[in-house]
């Protein structure tokens, strides 16, 4: 049986200095609701677990003038029952509220989910399309990146040696900003994701798109908003007609990116009708 040493971090400084042993190879621990598959799948990878769970600012959700803040270790259940993120952040809830089942939410938490960087990670999408920054604390100090850059491939996170994420920040959306999060999976409950979408926006005065973000899940080798697809939609009034061009785009963009390969024939569909799906759902308009 391998042997492995376990240990707690009181506070975020004593996480990355118990990360950075040289003469061991370290991995930190919260939920452990991915690490603990992979365990049992290949076996550990690392001689210490350090268990950051406990730590006070890892497990915060709170707001400054400025911004939301989200602690790594803030588990699903938290965030979906947190009347801060159900005002700021809809899409996140939901999000959150899809993923596995009770226990899964009650374990998991949104740093292991981004740092896992699965392909089907519910949680990426609404904090690509929050904006959301992470926040990462290593032995060479402290730096921030987008989301979006930090989980970049399959089940490969931009971390460097003995780094620990932190925290996520975002800005609250415009007010009157509508949001969703829409999730297609093989079963209604405790599925795992093969398309998603987060989609947030807002129509100005006179009836025209003012302001959209567009994520999609497990569509493209990394998930990240939908740039054309939403300059397709800004100035624009809502109708059936813009949400199956906007759909239509979303398809042949990921095509593009990913090329044709046996899932295409259904991703292909399936893409165009979650986008179309979603932006109703935003903008208060029948796609069919």
């Amino acid at each position: 049986m391998t042997s492995l040493d376990y240990v707690h971090a009181a506070s975020i400084a004593d996480a990355v200095a118990l990360l950075n042993v040289p003469t061991l190879r370290c991995r930190p621990i919260a939920g452990g609701t991915d690490l603990v598959v992979a365990m049992r799948q290949r076996g550990p990878w690392f001689d210490r677990l350090v268990d950051v769970a406990a730590i006070p600012e890892l497990c915060e959700i709170e707001e400054t003038p400025a911004e939301i803040r989200i602690g790594a270790a803030v588990t699903f259940a938290r965030a979906a029952a947190s009347p801060l993120l159900r005002a700021a952040a809809p899409l996140l809830v939901e999000a959150c509220l899809s993923v596995g089942s009770p226990q899964i939410r009650n374990a998991g938490t949104l740093g292991g989910n981004v740092i896992n960087a699965a392909p089907c990670a519910d949680s990426l999408p609404p904090l690509v399309a929050l904006d959301a920054t992470a926040h990462l604390a290593g032995p060479e100090g402290e730096r921030t990146l987008p989301v979006s850059q930090l989980a970049v491939s399959p089940h490969h996170a931009t971390l460097r040696a003995g780094e620990l994420l932190t925290h996520f920040t975002f800005a609250r959306m415009p007010r009157g900003t509508r949001s969703t999060f829409i999730k297609l999976g093989r079963r209604n409950a405790q599925s795992i994701s093969r398309l998603s979408v987060a989609a947030a926006g807002r129509i100005d005065g006179a009836g025209a798109v003012d302001f959209v973000r567009l994520a999609p899940g497990a569509a493209l080798p990394h998930t990240d908003r939908m740039l054309q697809v939403e300059a397709l939609l800004l100035g624009q009034t809502p109708s059936p007609d813009l949400f199956r061009a906007a759909g239509e785009l979303a398809a042949r963009l990921m095509i593009d990116i990913t090329g044709r390969r046996w899932s295409t024939e259904y991703k292909e569909i399936a893409i165009q009708g979650l986008v179309e799906q979603a932006l109703a759902a935003v903008f208060g308009a029948d796609p069919s």
